[in-house]
């Protein structure tokens, strides 16, 4: 790893940016990000097109999107349409800069989610199960993995993480689910029966610097805990975790009305994902099973970087 200390990360002023940011620092990484804040220490996309990947760049990471989840955005045709571009448009930006700079990275980490593989109660997968799209979802997941794919002669190694549900004090879904958790009317989506891949925000910054370090790592990651549990299992936990009963279910009508069919999927259908690759390449998970990770989010003061 010697010299792979310089990284960009494309969205890293998001939930998840700060948190990889905040890890990458700890270890004695230069973290520049891509964004469309103006500040000392980012870059804009325009400036990335224009000028290239800074002289020294080792590693490039890409997760910027448009949180899908925004309550405050209607599903519309609109926002839609931005949730692609944030997502598929800044990663082909980044991978262009990446076979434009004369010395490339060693490395090219780039984020996708779960909702790749169809909802379903019985199927299970892996890395190595097949994808198709289905839905929104999966179509905005396999282009935005399209965008990423870097030519075999590119010489530059490639990792793709699927996320799922990335759980933390300080944004995602917790963030929206704190207050009626507190105030005691907390409880499973819809039926609660549906599988919820999930992994603690803390594991998905650890994952993403230990492909960026180890070289044996290439390909897809599952980027989700090893604990299968069910959304019933997580408001359960959470609402042990807080001290309050989480029994009042949220009608799936209620989200479909609110969020819209198409995106309210998220929450009311799941999958059961193994993050098979992950442990086969040996990385190990600081949170893996979901009593503790809710543990450290129903704290009510959590900064990045408290353990």
């Amino acid at each position: 790893m010697t010299g792979m200390k310089s990284v960009i990360v494309g969205g890293g002023t998001g939930f998840i940016g700060r948190s990889l940011t905040m890890q990458l620092l700890k270890n004695g990484y230069q973290v520049s990000n891509v964004s469309r804040m103006p500040s000392p220490h980012n870059m804009s996309w325009d400036e990335l097109k224009n000028v290239g990947l800074p002289d020294g760049t080792t590693a490039v990471v890409s997760m910027a999107g448009q949180n899908i989840l925004d309550a405050k955005r209607r599903w519309t045709p609109g926002f839609k349409q931005n949730v692609w571009n944030s997502r598929v448009n800044t990663t082909r930006s980044l991978k262009e800069a990446i076979l434009a700079a004369p010395k490339k990275p060693k490395v090219f980490v780039s984020i996708s989610g779960v909702g790749i593989y169809p909802p379903s109660s019985s199927a299970e997968y892996t890395e190595d199960s097949q994808v198709t799209a289905t839905d929104f979802l999966s179509e905005l997941a396999i282009a935005w993995e399209e965008a990423a794919k870097l030519p075999p002669d590119s010489g530059v190694r490639q990792v793709t993480i699927r996320s799922g549900v990335v759980l933390g004090r300080n944004g995602g879904m917790i963030q929206q689910l704190y207050v009626p958790f507190f105030l005691g009317v907390g409880g499973p989506i819809a039926s609660g029966n549906q599988y919820m891949p999930w992994i603690y925000i803390d594991d998905i910054s650890r994952l993403i610097q230990f492909a960026i370090e180890n070289e044996k790592v290439s390909g897809v990651l599952n980027g989700v805990a090893p604990q299968v549990i069910t959304n019933k299992e997580f408001a359960s936990a959470f609402g042990k975790a807080m001290w309050r009963p989480a029994i009042i279910p949220v009608p799936k009508l209620a989200l479909d009305l609110a969020f819209g069919n198409e995106r309210a999927k998220i929450m009311t259908e799941g999958q059961k994902v193994i993050p098979k690759r992950v442990l086969e390449y040996g990385f190990k998970y600081e949170y893996p099973d979901i009593d503790k990770a809710c543990a450290k989010c129903a704290r009510l003061f959590n900064d990045y970087g408290l353990k």
